[in-house]
């Protein structure tokens, strides 16, 4: 049955809790479960949203814009992304929803206008600039034996390539770092109204930020990504000042926050398996396929967000329009009928395709920039310490955060 068929009379799956801590530290075992149970399940407060668990089901849901929407304000109240919507108002100081949440053809525009700064060619030619970056990061720790990844090199150093990309200061990081975390936890439906009002805080404080680049280069443009939209927008006033600003943002959250849980659960997946590690090392040439399968192993991004615009059936469960349905990358990503051993961290998969980026009109516009980041910080890593680890006695620390995956912090030991 396709997503377009009419709903029949199939009685929807058990609940499951995507909220519950087990779930957050490793949620393959418990989506393993759902998959074979069922195709789709329903997940209760705090999420109130149907979680699609297959692979196929989950590729057609990020590749059908006609059918299902990105924009919150078009779910029915009740559900996650309604709440979500009500939650965050006035996160964005009275301007639009960001391009994350929109759909063509405003999206359409908005991507346009930056995605050329993220092809392939136009990524590639920063490596020298990366490994620079790399280098320096591991300088500062090479005289320890024993260090937090996390804090020395998955997070400063995306924070550093995409603060640069942008035109802005780097040794600001520490404040993009600050921001782009506390703004990223709007996702979390379990805030207090505290935590809420300083993520707002730290949201408003990013885009002060960039409203005063924008302003520098209008009178002083350089090569950057900011001078660039500024003279795509005086060229054909297709963009404004309101747009400029909750782009530049998104491009600095997104393109830290989850290019460093990349990192962080890569090098994780390589120390749990060592073969694999020194597979890597005796052959660095596998570094590209080894991030593939990074990303499908242990995504930094483990679920999407769509609301069908009409009443749908996804293999045979009824979904009202309006209701939030989250296609489960993590799950998708280790569906056996899609991947042999899907459960097995193998660097050298002849399949490596996966759906950590997402799919379709809304495919992450940052994947070539990410996975060259990663690449990058993983070699180094690995060539500068050869003989790294686990800390011993050192418990990684997973960080809580609905639709995201990644450590707080990941000792390793070198010496």
């Amino acid at each position: 049955m396709t997503l377009e068929a009419k709903a029949d009379q199939t009685p929807p799956a058990p609940a499951f809790r995507p909220a519950d801590p087990a779930y957050v530290d490793d949620p393959y075992p418990a989506l393993a479960a759902a998959r074979a149970a069922a195709p789709v399940h329903e997940a209760t407060a705090p999420y109130n949203a149907w979680f699609a668990v297959r692979h196929d089901d989950v590729d057609r849901l990020l590749r059908d814009p006609k059918l299902y929407s990105h924009d919150p304000r078009k779910a029915a109240p009740g559900t996650f992304m309604h709440a979500f919507l009500e939650a965050n108002e006035g996160a964005t100081g009275g301007e639009q929803l960001s391009m994350l949440f929109l759909d063509a053809p405003d999206h359409t525009r908005l991507r346009g206008l930056v995605n050329r700064a993220f092809t392939p060619r136009a990524v590639e030619a920063l490596r020298p600039r990366m490994e620079q970056i790399a280098a320096n990061l591991l300088d500062a720790v090479a005289g320890e034996t024993t260090f937090d990844l996390m804090p020395a090199l998955a997070a400063p150093f995306p924070t550093i390539v995409i603060a640069e990309m942008l035109g802005v200061d780097p040794t600001d990081r520490d404040d993009f770092k600050r921001w782009s975390d506390s703004g990223v936890r709007l996702f979390d439906p379990t805030l207090t109204p505290a935590e809420r009002q300083e993520s707002f805080a730290s949201g408003d404080a990013l885009r002060d930020y960039f409203a005063r680049v924008i302003a520098d280069r209008r009178t002083f443009p350089r090569g950057d990504l900011v001078s660039a939209l500024i003279a795509a927008q005086d060229e054909s006033d297709r963009l404004d000042d309101a747009e400029m600003i909750g782009t530049c943002s998104l491009l600095l959250s997104a393109g830290n926050v989850t290019t460093t849980d990349l990192i962080g659960n890569g090098v994780f997946a390589l120390l749990q398996h060592p073969d694999q590690l020194r597979l890597l090392q005796q052959d660095p040439s596998l570094i590209a396929n080894a991030v593939e399968e990074m990303l499908r192993y242990d995504s930094p991004v483990t679920e999407a967000g769509r609301i069908p615009l009409e009443d749908v059936a996804i293999a045979g469960c009824p979904i009202s329009r309006g209701a939030t349905i989250v296609p489960s990358l993590a799950a998708a990503n280790h569906d056996p009928a899609v991947y042999p051993n899907a459960d097995r961290f193998d660097i050298t998969r002849a399949d490596t395709h996966h759906h950590s980026f997402g799919g379709g009109p809304h495919y992450c516009l940052g994947a070539p920039l990410a996975r060259l980041e990663a690449q990058v910080a993983v070699s180094a890593l690995i060539r500068r310490f050869p003989g790294i680890r686990l800390a011993a006695g050192a418990t990684p620390v997973r960080r809580f955060l609905p639709g995201f995956h990644g450590f707080l912090s990941l000792s390793v030991t070198v010496g």
